[in-house]
């Protein structure tokens, strides 16, 4: 045992790693200028410039190739903004993936909808095309996809069963800035793709998100729907006036982006592109050491043709995880390398932060109740993903080689000793 470090023995890496978030001397400027403007939202009085807000969602629109941007203030309302958008309200059904953060659900929740738990691809752990039609039904209103990890989903065959259905799919690329399918960003395949910049996401404000679309009247609803009904004048008003306006075309709420998160934003999509490209070329040095080794890092589908890498996931051998739990692994690589590393999500049917039953906002009857309960859903596939997996931070692959042949020398560590961690 004295061996490993999670026992006390030498860890493999000392040496530290890059921190997240990075901030840069444009960040500075940026925050500076917001302060000194005596606009800190877009609800604030117009100072005759565009605000910062604005100016993300165009910078943000060009990066992607989308036609239109609505920033909001957190990925959970973006989320809830596109499926409102789409019309999915009061006991509608979503197919939700199995495996993901417990937003993706909460938020189809949160609208009074019924997320509807669909298994994975095993290899993948995006959500698996076979598994919605499985699940689909004549109550569904919306797919919800996740771009889970640095894997993008089989959009081909998601999009075929949206048209042949008649719903809509909304990609969810909290986890995939700056991937694509096919040549597109992602996001643009469904006709919303939803963002998160969350502390840990690749672009990050701290919080913050986005809804892109290619579709002008669904832009229009989203920027009414995250202004509490209100939108961008037409023509800039005088100083010190509101620039949004009452069209009363909808109801809405506050899910707007502050000025101060805005301007982070565009500072911090200066630098995304080549931060991108030195976690690709570090995650292709490490998948061939990891590969060598046995394990298995996660694989996308195969039309994606730009990667991004929100975390780098990794699947164990067979042998070692029917010896030890994942998140046992987990805690042993955080120890040898000192940085912290997690298993991956637990199944959003056996995932102790999904329980819609704690909040009596979803008591609205028992068969409601009893349509959100989400050990109701089998996810076998979803199962085996997340107790075969564990995730490494991203800003991991900032580093340099020597670290990454430090964390496949503490693989190495670890299948070697994998006894003594159980």
């Amino acid at each position: 045992m004295s061996d490993l470090a999670l026992s006390g023995g030498p860890a493999t890496w000392r040496d530290g790693w890059p921190n997240w978030p990075q901030s840069s001397d444009a960040t500075r400027r940026n925050l500076d200028a917001v302060l000194e403007s005596h606009r800190w939202s877009i609800s604030g009085q117009y100072r005759g410039e565009p605000s910062w807000e604005q100016r993300f969602g165009e910078a943000f629109a060009a990066f992607t190739g989308a036609a239109h941007c609505v920033p909001a203030a957190t990925g959970t309302a973006s989320l809830t903004m596109a499926l409102e958008a789409c019309e999915v309200g009061a006991g509608d059904e979503v197919i939700v993936p199995g495996v993901t953060w417990v937003a993706s659900a909460s938020a189809v929740l949160g609208i009074n909808a019924v997320p509807v738990l669909a298994d994975v691809d095993p290899h993948t752990g995006c959500l698996d095309p076979a598994a919605v039609e499985r699940a689909i039904t004549p109550r569904c209103r919306a797919i919800t996809v996740v771009h889970l990890g640095s894997a993008v989903a089989d959009l081909d065959g998601l999009l075929a069963i949206a048209r042949r259905r008649g719903v809509p799919l909304i990609e969810d690329c909290a986890q995939a800035h700056g991937a694509h399918y096919r040549g597109r960003h992602v996001g643009r395949f469904g006709v919303a793709g939803t963002f998160s910049m969350q502390h840990s996401k690749l672009l990050t404000s701290g919080e913050g998100g986005a809804v892109i679309t290619d579709d002008p009247a669904l832009a229009r609803r989203l920027a009414h729907l995250r202004a509490d009904g209100r939108t961008f004048s037409p023509t800039p008003p005088p100083v010190d006036e509101m620039e949004l306006v009452e069209t009363a075309e909808v109801m809405g709420n506050n899910y707007c982006l502050s000025e101060f998160h805005a301007a982070i934003l565009l500072a911090q999509l200066e630098k995304l592109a080549p931060e991108l490209e030195r976690r690709a070329a570090n995650a292709a040095r490490l998948d061939a050491a990891l590969r060598a080794l046995g394990c298995a890092p996660q694989e996308t589908a195969p039309e994606t043709t730009a990667r991004t890498y929100y975390s780098y996931v990794v699947r164990l051998p067979e042998a070692m995880i029917q010896a030890v739990a994942s998140d046992r692994v987990a805690a042993a690589l955080t120890a040898e390398l000192g940085l912290p590393c997690k298993a991956m999500y637990a199944p959003l049917d056996r995932n102790r932060l999904y329980r819609p039953e704690s909040r009596r906002r979803f008591a609205l009857g028992d068969s409601f109740i009893a349509s959100v309960r989400p050990d109701r859903f089998d996810l076998p596939s979803a199962v085996g993903f997340a107790r075969s997996a564990v995730a490494l931070p991203h800003r991991m692959l900032l580093a340099g080689a020597d670290e990454m042949d430090a964390v496949a020398a503490a693989f190495a560590k670890l299948l070697a000793h994998y006894g003594e961690i159980a």
